[in-house]
């Protein structure tokens, strides 16, 4: 719950973050409020739609309420999901919110300042920098936001705020998905050329695998430079009747049958999604268990555990040099719907970050 450069300044590809210039982590102090409400910027939509449907408006400031904390927003990027979650489609995007989005606001990677907290907290304090992936709440597209104190972390010295947003959710799932990546064995990346696709070819490759990155055509240069070693072009090609199975796929965009997935792994293999249509994975949830059982394979849906400690290994790799960080573009707060399309219309190679100045 799995994207031109124009406008905005984009960082380099494939350099090791931590001899990145650091752009946009001081350029702007938190304020100094410690109460009270202000207006804020933060983009908004009332109904499910196209990228047309948000808009840009003051809002009062959100508060923090016990356990959390009021984070000054410099930079929040953009995941599937947001694009999910906007359409309200797959149907899974609506949950807590049939007829209309649960939170109006969306952006859940979050980077910045904390300006407030609320009581109870004890990690953090004003003028903290921090990073997380505030997927409960969301509302990272915008000045201000709320985030649970367990959702945060404190952001490296050595990465910008851009950086460390690309990291948390797109992170977790990357490392989860691939492990089991190890010398030889042949790992597939479905989704390979986008934000958590980046991550996971250079993971399994860091592990000595042999990875083939699945996308559209646009992204096949992009994806061999992250290691992949050989790259699909969906369009074109089943990676699901290669000639030699897979030891482990990572599906980040799920949408055959289970047997063609069992066709795809090797015996003992495994295969993992996130994301997906409906019917994919609810044919996956229910007869992928068993028909992978019957046929010493497993298949499943990767439950990916949220938090801190599931992406700070990632940032840590990151700020070695060992993992770089691919940031598309980046976009002002007013240009989200441009972002977003920009993803979900498959068109990101990598990351893209919104910065509300």
């Amino acid at each position: 719950a799995a994207a031109r450069n124009g406008g905005r300044a984009s960082e380099h590809p494939r350099v090791p973050v931590a001899k990145l210039a650091r752009v946009g982590s001081a350029a702007r102090e938190p304020a100094d409020r410690q109460g009270g409400t202000f207006a804020v910027r933060a983009a908004i939509y009332d109904r499910y739609g196209s990228p047309q449907v948000l808009r840009t408006e003051e809002v009062p400031t959100p508060q923090p309420g016990a356990g959390q904390v009021l984070i000054k927003v410099a930079a929040t990027s953009i995941n599937l999901s947001d694009w999910e979650c906007l359409r309200g489609s797959p149907l899974y995007a609506r949950i807590g919110g049939l007829r209309a989005p649960a939170r109006r606001t969306l952006g859940s990677d979050i980077a910045g300042w904390v300006e407030r907290v609320g009581e109870g907290v004890t990690r953090f304090r004003h003028g903290d920098e921090v990073y997380g992936d505030n997927l409960a709440l969301k509302g990272g597209f915008a000045e201000f936001a709320v985030a649970p104190e367990a959702a945060l972390a404190h952001k490296p010295q050595e990465l910008t705020f851009a950086q460390a947003s690309t990291i948390p959710q797109a992170g977790a799932i990357a490392l989860q998905g691939t492990d089991g990546a190890a010398d030889g064995v042949r790992v597939l990346v479905n989704g390979g050329g986008g934000g958590t696709g980046s991550f996971a070819i250079q993971l399994a490759k860091r592990c000595g695998a042999r990875v083939t990155g699945v996308d559209n055509a646009r992204k096949l240069d992009f994806m061999r430079s992250l290691g992949a070693d050989e790259v699909i072009d969906y369009r074109s090609e089943d990676f699901t009747r290669s000639a030699e199975p897979y030891d482990l796929i990572l599906d980040l965009v799920a949408h055959r049958s289970v047997f063609a997935y069992r066709r795809a792994l090797a015996l003992g293999g495994r295969y993992r999604c996130v994301g997906g249509s409906v019917s994919a994975l609810l044919r996956i949830l229910a007869i992928g268990w068993i028909a992978g059982r019957l046929t010493r394979r497993r298949i499943g849906v990767l439950a990916v555990r949220e938090g801190p400690t599931r992406f700070e290994p990632l940032a840590d790799l990151c700020v070695n040099g060992d993992i770089g960080i691919h940031i598309d573009r980046t976009f002002a707060l007013e240009e989200l719907p441009l972002a977003l399309a920009h993803v979900g219309e498959g068109h990101a190679l990598g990351k893209v970050v919104v910065t509300p100045t």
